[in-house]
């Protein structure tokens, strides 16, 4: 069978998405080692009323993870790492301060240090986004849950940071 422009761009399909999955899951499983206290810590926080409860954050993370590996792989399938340069990096350095955020808040109870880490997170994720958007529509399309996400993460670690001095 023939391959298409895509298949020719990107090489084999099913290999480089599963490299995208994994280099995704390592940077989840980092930061996951941050967390491996996580309920305890979040449940002994004071916490506003409209924050989730600790077992929704698991299920949300696994389907975010999945969705930013194949918004990357279609960038990368597009233009490969020399036409995406640019996005590819932002994405890796996005993951790099999604896990450092972990190590931050949960591991390290800088609260502080914590939110700025989230607000350096957003404004990664919005330039990955952007920056996917150009080369694949649907590949920016697939980050919208997570900016939306992160969003609501800044909000809740700035009310965690502030409303828990003493632990934070």
């Amino acid at each position: 069978m023939a391959q298409g422009g895509a298949e020719r761009a990107g090489g084999s399909t099913i290999p480089s998405l599963l490299g995208w999955i994994g280099i995704t899951a390592l940077a989840a499983a980092i930061g996951g080692a941050a967390a491996a206290n996580s309920r305890e810590f979040y449940a002994a926080l004071q916490r506003p009323t409209w924050a989730p409860p600790g077992s929704v954050f698991g299920p949300v993370w696994s389907v975010l993870y999945l969705l930013m590996a194949i918004a990357a792989w279609m960038v990368w399938r597009a233009r490969r790492f020399i036409g995406a340069r640019v996005a590819l990096v932002v994405y890796l350095v996005q993951l790099a301060l999604n896990a450092l955020w972990t190590w931050l808040f949960f591991a390290w109870h800088r609260g502080a240090l914590a939110f700025v880490g989230v607000v350096l997170l957003w404004v990664a994720v919005a330039m990955t986004l952007n920056l996917f958007w150009r080369v694949r529509t649907l590949a920016g399309a697939l980050l919208v849950p997570y900016l939306a996400w992160v969003s609501f993460a800044t909000a809740l670690t700035y009310s965690l940071w502030r409303g828990n001095p003493g632990m934070l």
